[in-house]
């Protein structure tokens, strides 16, 4: 394909590859333990991070990748000082990332352009270090998911009980954090700092809506989550549309169409039940007035 003649392009189906494989399988943990909202903060601390970077001639990558993980450090720690009110520490930080990120923006005049490709996501903006940083997120990820899924799947449901079980629950809490600030930073080069939420939570949400098991839902978000990245990158080289909002819709589209499949064919079980029941109903009836062959003498 004319796609992949570019090392450009090479490099950005890479870094989908990578991130549409970790992404989507934080994003039903994320779900199921309810803390959607926290990839949304954690790339506005990551935009705040990359504006840091700019202002004092320092990697943009690494310190937004960095303060994305200071960030979600934070959030872990202020949800412990809000137990009740759990989406409190998300606020906070959000709105703190947000702030930080347009005032630091506002010292630089001529970051408008650059920050174009954080904010929505380019194809041309992943290099060969994001790349890296991908690889590492990814394998790093992997690992964490194999090694630990059991106390992850009972930390996931329910933290007392798992506390109870002899899981580590503070320790695990934290560094599941790290590995979602992680991911954050990561994703940004592709879809963007607006719409990194949407490649971790979309394939997620579909996934947990037709599944039947934990495991069909991580395997359903992955491909999910892989499909939706390449046939977006795709679509955004040859129609020229940023990449973020490309991956994101396309990722809608699947989940609009996978919950009214789902509507379609509980309907016509619902419908099919009635049919069968109406059927079996009328057969008893009619073997109920039968009369029995010793009777006709």
């Amino acid at each position: 394909m004319a796609v992949f003649e570019y090392e450009f392009m090479q490099r950005a189906f890479w870094a989908g590859g990578l991130i549409g494989v970790i992404a989507p399988i934080l994003g039903v943990y994320l779900m199921l333990r309810r803390q959607v909202l926290m990839a949304d903060t954690l790339s506005h601390v990551s935009l705040a991070g990359v504006a840091l970077g700019s202002v004092m001639n320092l990697n943009p990558v690494i310190c937004g990748f960095a303060v994305a993980l200071i960030g979600a450090l934070l959030v872990e720690q202020l949800r412990r000082s809000y137990r009740t009110y759990s989406e409190v520490p998300v606020a906070i930080i959000m709105t703190s990332g947000l702030a930080l990120a347009v005032v630091l923006m506002s010292l630089q005049t001529n970051l408008s352009k650059a920050f174009s490709s954080y904010l929505f996501g380019s194809i041309v903006a992943v290099s060969d270090i994001q790349l890296w940083m991908m690889a590492g997120v990814c394998v790093f990820g992997l690992l964490f998911f194999i090694l630990l899924r059991r106390p992850l799947y009972s930390f996931t449901f329910d933290e007392e009980t798992a506390s109870i079980g002899g899981v580590q629950v503070k320790g695990l809490s934290f560094a599941f954090a790290i590995l979602t600030g992680m991911t954050v930073a990561s994703a940004m080069p592709i879809v963007g700092v607006l719409l990194v939420s949407a490649l971790i939570v979309l394939p997620a949400a579909l996934a947990l809506r037709v599944s039947r098991s934990f495991t069909a839902a991580i395997i359903i978000a992955v491909i999910t989550g892989l499909i939706g990245i390449f046939s977006g990158l795709t679509t955004s080289y040859h129609l020229n549309t940023p990449p973020g909002g490309t991956i994101a819709l396309i990722l809608l589209v699947f989940l609009l169409t996978g919950i009214s499949a789902q509507k379609l064919i509980a309907r016509y079980n619902r419908k099919r039940h009635r049919t069968e029941t109406k059927s079996q109903h009328v057969i008893r009836v009619t073997h109920s007035r039968r009369k029995p062959s010793h009777e006709i003498q």
